[in-house]
């Protein structure tokens, strides 16, 4: 607890990258970095995202899974070009990721060619370990996640870094029961993030024409303002009331 009693704020990165193939080993390279900031488990709107020349085709079954051509990625930077400015964004804090060995596997594949220190397993938070452990019968793939939790990914038609971690950041926090209303600002995150990649929108969402009415009245009220009064605190409740606590 920070002084004050107000509680350090916790940062965290969820990642998600493309590639041309299944192992760098192999010879397969990075071609999509996408991820986002998130303090206490709620999105703050900042983002990473970088599409990279991999100098290699991206062979046609890798195409059909995330849509990405190697001519697209002709005039696109060299890994080496973007490394910093990922390092910087990802600073030290925790990595939520989705089968998280695929992505660090690559990751410091990328950074080792360039000498760059590797990422420490120890910081990451492997989504795919977690859903497996609370949904034991799966499936537990991120589209299967967001139908069990009704989570729009409507804007996935192909895998996206950028697209999967804004979905991945609502499974995440329905994964650890914590799910904030505040995620209402994510929805237009992912649609500006699939119109990269589709070139569409979404129409808006209907309003109701008449607010919904009350669902306490006046007895409800008055029953609540007499145990407030009984309590004898400073509650904050009779601030709504223009009353002075006792």
């Amino acid at each position: 607890i920070a002084p004050g009693g107000a509680r350090d704020a916790m940062r965290e990165i969820v990642l998600d990258t493309e590639t041309t193939g299944l192992d760098p080993k192999t010879g397969h390279r990075l071609i999509e970095v996408g991820g986002i900031e998130m303090i206490n488990r709620i999105p703050t709107g900042r983002e990473f995202h970088r599409f990279i020349n991999p100098q290699r085709d991206v062979p046609r079954e890798a195409q059909e899974i995330h849509g990405i051509s190697t001519e697209f990625l002709f005039d696109k930077p060299l890994f080496k070009d973007v490394a910093r400015e990922l390092l910087d964004f990802l600073g030290n804090d925790i990595l939520v990721i989705h089968n998280a060995q695929f992505d660090i596997m690559f990751l410091n594949h990328e950074l080792g060619l360039l000498g760059e220190k590797a990422i420490s397993f120890d910081r990451v938070v492997d989504t795919l370990a977690i859903a497996r452990r609370r949904h034991p019968a799966g499936p537990n793939t991120l589209d299967a996640l967001c139908k069990r939790y009704a989570i729009d990914n409507s804007q996935r038609t192909k895998h996206g870094a950028l697209v999967d971690s804004l979905l991945l950041a609502e499974v995440y926090v329905e994964l650890l029961g914590e799910r904030q209303a505040t995620f209402g600002l994510q929805s237009t995150s992912v649609k500006s993030a699939g119109a990269i990649r589709v070139g569409a929108g979404r129409s808006n969402p209907m309003l109701r024409s008449e607010p919904l009415p009350a669902r306490i009245g006046e007895a409800e009220v008055e029953a609540h303002r007499s145990f407030i009064e009984k309590m004898k605190t400073p509650a904050l409740w009779l601030s709504f009331w223009n009353k002075s606590p006792a």
